[in-house]
């Protein structure tokens, strides 16, 4: 299966996110077309890939080979009905969006099943994403694995059973701003303390790196590896950040299965 272009219904993020780690790799189709209903984001998106070709809700030229739902869940339903008469036979529709099942997706396509849903992951941008699939039944294996290879060139891409996929979207999509303003944080504190940004940058990446392969490979329970480290500067506050997490995600977690 070779995709040849790609249209996009939804302009945010996650599209500039996917474009990028394409164009990164030398993998952006030559063809591309992106629908988006706000003026400003689509100017945005135009001016940091030209050769792309965008309309203002106009959804015929994204029904392409390869269409992504890149819109909120409660944007979706819209979108469907609108590129459900456009799509090809043998398209290619892949929802970003958690919480709306792939038969929710294909009733609103009219019975169209040529369906996958993916979580996006910001690392993508870099080629380092971790974006977990789950596919309709309706593509045989040889087709999921071309699908596969075509998206691995944004980072990993397992197949994972859809149940999973809030799951993930709560760990491994929104993942990394429960780390980056705490990473930034500590890189102005290494600069105040006399490192200079680019020492700052390496030590702690080559840290995250080691703490999480010391955490999950290091054959020791998670309380041994904590008590590696006999000072804990910010242990009184642990409990707490601890319960915002069972608190905030949790209930975002079964907002989305709700």
């Amino acid at each position: 299966m070779k995709i040849k272009s790609l249209g996009f219904i939804g302009g945010g993020r996650v599209t500039g996110i996917i474009l990028e780690g394409l164009e990164r790799k030398d993998k952006l189709p030559e063809k591309v077309a992106v629908s988006e209903t706000n003026p400003e984001v689509l100017a945005k998106l135009k001016d940091r890939f030209p050769a792309i070709k965008t309309s203002a809700g106009d959804v015929k030229d994204p029904a392409a080979a390869m269409v992504f739902i890149a819109l909120h869940p409660p944007a979706v339903s819209a979108a469907l009905a609108g590129i459900k008469g456009h799509l090809k036979k043998d398209a290619v529709v892949v929802s970003l969006a958690p919480k709306i099942s792939l038969t929710q997706l294909s009733a609103g396509l009219g019975g169209f099943d040529r369906i996958v849903r993916m979580i996006p992951n910001a690392p993508s941008v870099m080629n380092k994403g971790y974006n977990p699939l789950a596919f309709s039944p309706a593509f045989s294996g040889e087709e999921k694995k071309e699908i596969r290879k075509f998206f691995e060139v944004l980072g990993d891409c397992p197949e994972v059973d859809e149940e999973k996929l809030e799951a993930y979207a709560i760990l491994t999509a929104m993942g990394p701003t429960y780390l980056w303003f705490q990473l930034e944080e500590l890189k102005d504190l290494g600069i105040s303390f006399g490192l200079t940004a680019r020492e700052t940058e390496k030590a702690l990446a080559k840290m995250i790196k080691g703490t999480v392969k010391t955490l999950y490979e290091a054959k020791r329970t998670p309380v041994e590896v904590m008590d590696l480290i006999p000072l804990k500067p910010i242990g009184g506050d642990e409990e707490a950040i601890r319960n915002i997490y069972r608190t905030k995600l949790t209930g975002l977690y079964a907002k989305l299965k709700g």
